[in-house]
């Protein structure tokens, strides 16, 4: 098994993570020069900066920490979200319920039960 810190997506977000300190860095030593030539809108920049280094530093340790969902705990969900539906139709079959608002019902059921994809990361 692959760690955390050492997969493909990881030296990814390690490398991009590397150049976006050093374009903070960069930059704030670049208004701090400016601040110190006499631009007093500069001192605000060069405080800015290393306060992006370190939201993107926040960012980077939130995207390696984001947790996978195993098998294990997948199948879990599928059989309690079946043993839910299967009550659910139980009572909706005790109280007579509209025709319309149980397929209805149903749908939304099915919608729910569909897996969430990830648009990225894979």
């Amino acid at each position: 098994m692959k760690s955390k810190w050492f997969s493909s997506r990881a030296f990814l977000l390690h490398f991009v993570l590397l150049i976006w300190l050093a374009i903070c860095a960069s930059a704030a030593w670049w208004q701090v020069g400016r601040a110190i030539q006499g631009n007093t809108l500069s001192f605000m920049y060069s405080i800015e900066w290393p306060v992006f280094g370190v939201l993107g530093v926040l960012g980077w340790y939130a995207m390696l920490n984001m947790e996978k969902v195993t098998e294990h705990e997948q199948r879990e969900r599928r059989a309690y979200e079946e043993k839910m539906r299967a009550e659910a139709r139980e009572r909706r079959t005790e109280q007579n319920e509209d025709p319309t608002l149980a397929a209805y019902n149903d749908h939304l059921a099915e919608l729910a039960g569909r897996p969430k994809r990830k648009l990225w990361g894979h």
